[in-house]
């Protein structure tokens, strides 16, 4: 089955959010007929926020495993998850910062407990992981607090150590982390971890609400620490996700205490619109972007 995928701009230029709404929801009752007469290729997925069931095709991972890092339980899913569904891996995911009382504001008050939010949101990636059959990680660090400081180098240190040992149990792995496009001190601090661990393939981070599409100032500071002359040049890949951009629209209904109401999930979506405007004329109308370091 087809769905005709909502375009942001022209006619949806204010529509866009529910014009996305229906179009997903148009695509879970064609899943639904499908897992109702038995077809064991879909499965049911419950959003842990608010109990609702969602609906996605199982995959089947084949090549080469990949060891992605996250700093938290959503960053993955946010900025990677479209490639993987569309061109499933073997997948362990590492999520570094797991304990957290970080929800979205109009649920703070349902929230409260550090264990709470914690225990959620760990629910919260395991849904969105299994339909890609992922192994995960989790390494028990508490997220930065606002205002925001700079990461201690001892906590760099530590991190890198433990992941260390994750990278040396996946010896066969391609490694997989944030580029950082952003000034959240976990995700510069996964970021550095992962390439003193030998990581060269990095994720345009899209999870900071606070920065969210690459505010031009961290633009600027993204391409002072990677531009020409620095020594760590990344090249740009861009992966067409035209084919799963709802299935990704439920791996991140998964995270609904980062992304709430369900409209609001747009905005990624909206962003992988504006990603394929660099893909080559003709081909794919939404993308998920990556960098890769250049070798010397």
């Amino acid at each position: 089955m087809t769905v005709s995928l909502p375009v942001p701009d022209t006619e949806g230029i204010y529509t866009f959010p529910d014009d996305l709404v229906r179009a997903h929801q148009e695509w879970t009752d064609h899943l639904v007929k499908r897992h109702r007469s038995h077809d064991h290729h879909v499965i049911e997925l419950m959003a842990p926020h608010n109990g609702r069931p969602h609906f996605i095709e199982l995959r089947h991972p084949a090549g080469r495993p990949v060891l992605a890092i996250e700093p938290h339980h959503d960053d993955f899913a946010l900025s990677a998850s479209g490639t993987f569904l569309a061109h499933p891996r073997p997948l362990t995911v590492a999520t570094v910062f797991t304990r957290s009382t970080s929800v979205h504001p109009t649920l703070e008050d349902a929230y409260t407990a550090e264990d709470v939010v914690s225990g959620l949101r760990d629910r919260e990636g395991a849904a969105a992981l299994a339909p890609l059959g992922a192994t995960r990680v989790l390494l028990g660090y508490k997220d930065a607090d606002p205002p925001y400081q700079p990461y201690s180098q001892d906590r760099l240190e530590q991190i890198t150590d433990e992941l260390r040992d994750v990278v040396d149990a996946h010896p066969d792995a391609e490694l997989l982390a944030p580029a950082a496009v952003t000034r959240h001190p976990d995700h510069l601090l996964v970021h550095e971890a992962a390439v003193r661990l030998g990581c060269r393939w990095f994720w345009e981070d899209l999870a900071f609400w606070s920065t969210y599409a690459l505010a031009a100032c961290d633009q600027h500071l993204f391409r002072a620490r990677t531009g020409t002359g620095t020594g760590t040049t990344m090249a740009t890949e861009l992966v067409d996700i035209t084919d799963v951009i709802l299935d990704k629209t439920t791996v991140l209904r998964m995270h609904g205490s980062q992304m709430h109401p369900a409209r609001k999930m747009y905005r990624p979506i909206r962003h992988a619109w504006t990603t394929a405007a660099d893909l080559p004329t003709g081909t794919g109308t939404y993308a998920e972007r990556f960098y890769r370091t250049e070798s010397p």
